[in-house]
Order: structure tokens, then sequence, then C-alpha cells
């Protein structure tokens, strides 16, 4: 089982989200998430749901007890939510979280020229097998070698 970066270092947001297709493909496989402030999440039906939130010490923080952890909602925007089971969220890592948990399988992000765009290229290796995952953009391809990482892992 892998789970998401604990590290209190996290960046603000700055890149590029996976699609809710894979990040719910990678919590389904097992990925666990340990929130942390400027983490990206959704939350999983209701009113709110597609809308993307972001962990803060000021407005949203995560409060961890002995019986899990919640999302707590500090005002603002969010006046409607007091607080949120983490089951009930959806956590959309950015590209660095993606290469972080990758560990040691990765080795190469390239982009491939295709016309007037691109799409990008992540190789990881495996018990000395290439693998290579290509999408529209990194961070998908990112999400989809770690996809494979962890199937691999369970299965």
């Amino acid at each position: 089982m892998l789970r998401g970066p604990a590290q209190a270092r996290h960046p603000v947001q700055t890149g590029v989200m996976i699609s809710t297709r894979l990040a719910r493909a990678l919590r389904e496989a097992g990925l666990v998430w340990t929130p942390v402030s400027g983490d990206a999440f959704q939350l999983v039906g209701g009113e709110f749901e597609g809308d993307v939130f972001t962990v803060s010490d000021m407005t949203i923080e995560a409060h961890h007890y002995p019986t899990g952890s919640v999302l707590g909602f500090n005002g603002t925007t969010e006046w409607a939510l007091d607080s949120v089971a983490l089951d009930d969220a959806l956590w959309m890592p950015r590209e660095e979280q993606l290469r972080e948990l990758l560990h040691g399988t990765f080795r190469s992000l390239e982009r491939v020229p295709q016309g007037a765009g691109a799409s990008y290229r992540v190789t990881t290796e495996r018990a000395g097998v290439v693998y290579v995952f290509e999408a529209d953009d990194p961070t998908e391809a990112y999400g989809e070698a770690l996809l494979a990482l962890i199937r691999s892992a369970a299965g």
C-alpha cells in the first residue's frame, strides 16, 4: 500500500492536477491520502461534487482523531460545511506528488511533439523492466504510471 506524502514542506498548488477519473482509480487501487496544507481534493457526492478545494491551515484543516481523519472547514466560502470525513474527499495529487510516489521506479519525463501540440511520456523501471506511459499532460502520465505501480504491487 502506498501512502501520500505526509511532510509539512509541501509547496502551494503549482501544477495541474490529475483527472477525477484517474484520482478515483488511484484511490480504488489503494493509494492512501494523509492530508497536508496545499493538497487539493474534491468532495464525493452532494452539491459540491466537482469543486476543487485546497487544504490550508487558514480555511480547511485536516484533523486527525483516533477514530479517523476529517477535513474541517473554517468559514469563508465553505460556510455551508462544517467538516467532512476523509472517505468523502477525493485527493487530487499534483505532478510533483505523483513523481515522488513513484520513488526509485521513475526514470524520465519527455515532451513528445505532435503536430501543433505535444504529449508527455513518463518512463519507469521495475525489476529491470521498462514501462512507458503517455498522456496529453505530464500529470496524467505520472498518474497512470503510479496506478500501474500500485496495481503491480497489489497483484
